[in-house]
């Protein structure tokens, strides 16, 4: 089934922070974002500036997944920086959604969204042949020397990222509801 992809807006941080549960693996360990304030910053005020864009994705009504990109400051520590014009990428599907298509879409939304924002964008991935291949698909490239410790679990995780082009957004004509997308 094809999801409906909305914006994330400022008042739905709440999906933001729900959404992060799965993005840092939190479901995996047994733990909540509540146990790690480190975390903190890739929810913590979300829409509250104009430079957070994010998109959420509702499967039968259900809310599926959800992806989203932040600038963030060095001193934020997050394992995916790389500047302070380089936005950090969360991206999450909840398991039962998993395998349908959500995630490819969220970030071919993401992306042309973003190009009108950014040059690129930064993530951290475990590292992992499956982690790193999947991104790898949508362009992203390693970071050289960007080994770190997941601050859930302590695996290793490497920065990719991934070089966008600035072009202007094309929004869906057929059936499309401007209601549904945030300006």
């Amino acid at each position: 089934m094809t999801p409906t992809l909305y914006f994330l807006r400022s008042s739905e941080q709440s999906i933001v922070k729900d959404m992060l549960h799965f993005s840092a693996r939190l479901d995996e360990v047994g733990k909540t974002v509540d146990d790690f304030a480190e975390l903190d910053m890739y929810s913590k005020f979300y829409g509250l500036t104009t430079k957070d864009l994010g998109l959420y994705a509702l499967v039968n009504n259900k809310i599926a997944g959800a992806i989203w990109i932040r600038e963030l400051k060095k001193e934020d520590n997050s394992n995916a920086y790389v500047d302070d014009k380089t936005p950090v990428l969360n991206i999450a599907v909840k398991p039962e959604f998993r395998g349908q298509g959500i995630g490819l879409a969220m970030l071919e939304q993401l992306f042309l969204e973003a190009g009108s924002l950014y040059g690129q964008i930064s993530v951290s991935v475990l590292n992992n042949d499956k982690s790193i291949n999947y991104f790898k698909r949508f362009g992203f490239t390693k970071l050289e020397n960007s080994s770190k410790k997941s601050p859930v679990d302590g695996s290793e995780v490497i920065t990719m990222i991934k070089q966008i082009s600035n072009k202007v957004v094309e929004r869906p004509s057929d059936g499309y509801d401007p209601q549904r997308w945030m300006d």
